[in-house]
């Protein structure tokens, strides 16, 4: 039984068509599933590359910040304590990601998800009680 009625296996070598008939369906549905993941994700990309504007001018490189011309020297030291907030900000949003589908789906799940829950919860709460007595959260 082979291949010869689609038309794009027609021109392929026997032991291509061979190898085509052993692949199942689920297969080749991920892969063509790639081969489309892979093209809408390249193919702008070149696009864009191949028709960009390519004029360099001073304006252009020039340091932009909320469009007002900078003066003096452009690079400003950040304090450390922008960065703890964030991280604080990160671990608490992360918090509610794992707080948010248990709460939804509490009801089904039984009192051994809640110690988990309230576990979570106190190691959180220490990490928290720790930066507040080190001064971290201290606005200066």
């Amino acid at each position: 039984m082979g291949l010869t009625w689609y038309p794009l296996v027609a021109g392929l070598p026997f032991w291509a068509q061979q190898q085509l008939v052993q692949l199942d369906t689920t297969t080749l549905i991920r892969w063509v599933l790639w081969l489309l993941v892979g093209f809408f994700g390249i193919f702008p990309l070149i696009v864009v590359w191949i028709i960009a504007p390519r004029k360099r001018s001073l304006a252009k490189s020039d340091t932009y910040e909320c469009g007002v011309r900078t003066y003096g020297e452009t690079w400003v030291r950040f304090r450390i304590q922008y960065y703890v907030y964030a991280l604080m900000f990160v671990v608490f949003d992360i918090e509610t990601v794992f707080l948010y589908p248990w709460a939804v789906s509490y009801a089904g799940l039984g009192t051994f998800a809640l110690i988990e829950m309230i576990v979570f919860l106190v190691i959180l709460s220490v990490g928290l009680a720790y930066a507040w007595a080190k001064g971290v959260l201290r606005w200066v």
